[in-house]
C-alpha cells in the first residue's frame, strides 16, 4: 500500500494524470483497472479518472510496494540536471515564474544529442541551487517551459515555477494574452512596410520542416503573422514581428513564403546570401514578450507588464542606426 496526500503542486489535475507521473513506467491501462477494481481511492473513497485533485486529498494505492521501486521518487543519484550549468540571463522573477534570455545554439529540452546542457536542465539547475525547487518534495512536479525556440533562435522563454503558474501561462498563451515581438533580418524587403499575413500551415514530423498555403486544404492550420518593417537596406530589411498564433518554424516559413527569407535560415532561407554573408543561423530574436493575465490569478500582479532582452548584437552590426 502507499499513500499520497496531494500538496499545492499537485492540486488542481486529474488523478489518472497525476498517477502518470508519480508511476510514469506504468500503462495507463493498469491505473484505470485499479481505479475501476477499487485498487485506488480518494480520501477513502471510490474514484474515477477524471476526478480533480484538491490539496489535502488522500490518495490511496492498495498495490505491491514493488510497483514503486523503480518510481522517480525512489532514486538515490544525483538529478541528471546537475550537470548542466547553472548559468542564466534573467530578465524577470518572482514566487510564479521566472523569464530568461536563451543564448543562440542551446536547445530548450534535450534532443537527439542526448546533452544534458539544455535550457530547462539550466533552469531546474538554478532553481534547485536557490531552493525553489526541491525534487524529494514534490510528487507531480517538474519546473517547465512554457514556450520553445529553436536552437539557433535566441531570446525569451518563459519557465513556471510552480504547477499553477504553468496552468495559468498555457491558458494564456492558448488565448492569445501574451504578446510575442520578434527581430529578424530578412534577404529582401516585404513590398508593404506594415501588414497582418494570413496563410495555412501543416509540419512534416518525419523531415522537421513546415508546409505554408495561401488556401486552406485538409490537416493545414491558420497562422497570422503581423510585421513591420524597421529599416532596410539595398538586400536586407529589419523586421519587427509580432506572432498572432504560434506554430512551428511560423515566422521563418511565412517569411519566406512571401519571398523574403530570414537571413542565415537554412532550413528555408536564400543559402547563396546566406553564405556570402557568412551567416550559419538565422537571424531571429524573441525580443519582447507583454503579459495580460486574468485578475484574481496567482499571476494577475504581472497585467501589463513587458518584458524585453538587450537588442541583439546582429541588429546593431546589419543597422546600426536604426532604433528599436
Amino acid at each position: 500500500m502507499k499513500q499520497f496526500c496531494i500538496q499545492e503542486n499537485d492540486s488542481g489535475q486529474r488523478l489518472d494524470r497525476f498517477l502518470q507521473k508519480i508511476l510514469p513506467e506504468l500503462p495507463k491501462s493498469l491505473f484505470y483497472k485499479w481505479i475501476r477494481t477499487k485498487h485506488i481511492k480518494v480520501n477513502k473513497k471510490r474514484c474515477t479518472p477524471d476526478q480533480r485533485l484538491a490539496v489535502g486529498d488522500a490518495v490511496t494505492l492498495f498495490v505491491s510496494d514493488t510497483y514503486f521501486e523503480a518510481s522517480p521518487q525512489s532514486r538515490t543519484e544525483a538529478p541528471e540536471f546537475l550537470q548542466a550549468p547553472a548559468k542564466l540571463d534573467i530578465l524577470f522573477e518572482n514566487e510564479q515564474v521566472l523569464l530568461v534570455c536563451k543564448p543562440v545554439g542551446l536547445v530548450v529540452h534535450c534532443d537527439n544529442r542526448q546533452t544534458p546542457d539544455t535550457l530547462i536542465n539550466r533552469i531546474l539547475h538554478y532553481l534547485y541551487d536557490t531552493g525553489a525547487y526541491r525534487p524529494a518534495q514534490e510528487q507531480s512536479f517538474t519546473p517547465a517551459l512554457c514556450n520553445r525556440l529553436d536552437r539557433n533562435t535566441g531570446g525569451i522563454v518563459i519557465a513556471a515555477k510552480t504547477a499553477a503558474a504553468l496552468r495559468e501561462v498555457n491558458r494564456l498563451i492558448r488565448e492569445n494574452r501574451i504578446r510575442k515581438t520578434y527581430l529578424c533580418v530578412t534577404v529582401g524587403t516585404p513590398r508593404q512596410k506594415q501588414a497582418v499575413l494570413h496563410a495555412w500551415h501543416q509540419k512534416s514530423a518525419s523531415h522537421n520542416t513546415v508546409t505554408i498555403l495561401d488556401k486552406k486544404q485538409a490537416g493545414f492550420q491558420e497562422i497570422i503573422t503581423s510585421y513591420r518593417v524597421l529599416g532596410a537596406n539595398e538586400r536586407h530589411a529589419l523586421l519587427a514581428v509580432d506572432l498572432i498564433t504560434g506554430r512551428t518554424h511560423q515566422i521563418r516559413a511565412h517569411l519566406a513564403h512571401i519571398g523574403t527569407p530570414i537571413l542565415g535560415d537554412t532550413k528555408y532561407g536564400n543559402m547563396r546570401e546566406n553564405r556570402d554573408r557568412h551567416c550559419k543561423y538565422q537571424l531571429l530574436w524573441a525580443y519582447q514578450i507583454t503579459l495580460e493575465p486574468y485578475p484574481d490569478t496567482c499571476l494577475s500582479d504581472l497585467n501589463g507588464m513587458t518584458i524585453r532582452t538587450a537588442v541583439p548584437s546582429f541588429v546593431t552590426k546589419e543597422f546600426p542606426t536604426v532604433s528599436i
